[in-house]
């Protein structure tokens, strides 16, 4: 059994490999991290061990060309118009002007809606560096859409994420489920899938649970505009960095019973898993929980 269990988000895919060599790979990635995690928030016990949970190969089967993850050269150019319409929306909720005319998006609104985020979010980025980290968020963002299509879009995938999930939980027996991204989503829906598994914490990091396509899709969704901690959960902490335009908007508390919430600056790995892991705020939310 290992204290911490860990659910990836987008970009996991390990070319080649088993599941389960794919999970100790993306474990071995993750524990360093995690490390320096427990070193920065100067903690006297040391880092946990960790299983993940993987599952990224499952987004895989027989999926469509238009599901596959985003690759290098994924671009707002790759959407579907349906697609572009979820990523309008995402763009909106983090803040970003509405179109005048939402129902029709172009392409060229998308990358103005995100330049205009990086003009109030990333004033200190110039040149290439900005550049490079915009191109990073629109990869990222049609990764997530494309990947919550792969899983929501075909209920038989979707059963077997959530039974792989649930399986690692189940035999792993961990106080804390920490889940990352669209792992967030899997995870809250695995839990209230599966009501007998437990968990003492549970800790989302740069999770995208509000942005407004990806929350229409939440089973069980959301009644009276509002989320359910699942039965199994007994502390529920959410962690978003502040220039994580994955994580909009970053208060899940004003729709999810989230006991705790806070915000960090993890630079320019705002939304990575690795990035999350070694914040002391990860270390500190677990250090209790793995005596």
């Amino acid at each position: 059994m290992a204290p911490v269990v860990l659910v990836h988000g987008i970009f996991n895919h390990v070319r080649g490999a088993t599941p389960e060599q794919a999970a100790l790979r993306r474990g071995a990635d993750c524990r360093p991290k995690l490390t320096e995690g427990f070193a920065e928030a100067r903690l006297t016990v040391g880092a946990p061990q960790l299983v993940v949970a993987y599952y990224a190969d499952l987004l895989r089967v027989d999926a469509p060309k238009q599901a596959q993850a985003a690759g290098d050269d994924a671009s707002f150019e790759d959407l579907t118009s349906v697609q572009r319409g979820h990523a309008a929306e995402w763009l909106a909720a983090a803040g970003a002007p509405v179109p005048q005319d939402p129902q029709n998006v172009g392409l060229a609104p998308l990358r103005q809606m995100l330049g205009w985020l990086f003009g109030e979010r990333g004033g200190h980025l110039v040149g290439a560096v900005r550049e490079q980290t915009m191109r990073r968020v629109e990869r990222a963002i049609v990764a997530n859409l494309r990947e919550v299509e792969a899983y929501s879009s075909w209920p038989e995938r979707r059963r077997l994420v959530r039974e792989r999930v649930a399986e690692v939980i189940r035999k792993e027996r961990p106080a804390v489920v920490v889940a990352h991204s669209l792992g967030s989503l899997v995870t809250y829906e695995t839990l209230h899938a599966f009501p007998e598994l437990e968990a003492e914490l549970l800790v989302t990091v740069g999770s995208p649970l509000r942005v407004p396509s990806l929350a229409r899709r939440l089973d069980p969704g959301l009644r009276g505009g509002r989320g359910a901690k699942p039965v199994g959960v007994g502390r529920w902490v959410n962690i978003a960095d502040i220039g994580d335009i994955i994580a909009i908007p970053p208060k899940l508390g004003e729709v999810f019973p989230v006991d705790f919430e806070d915000t960090c600056d993890n630079g320019l790995g705002f939304h990575s898993f690795g990035g999350y892991l070694a914040n002391g705020l990860v270390a500190s939310a677990i250090a209790p929980y793995i005596s």
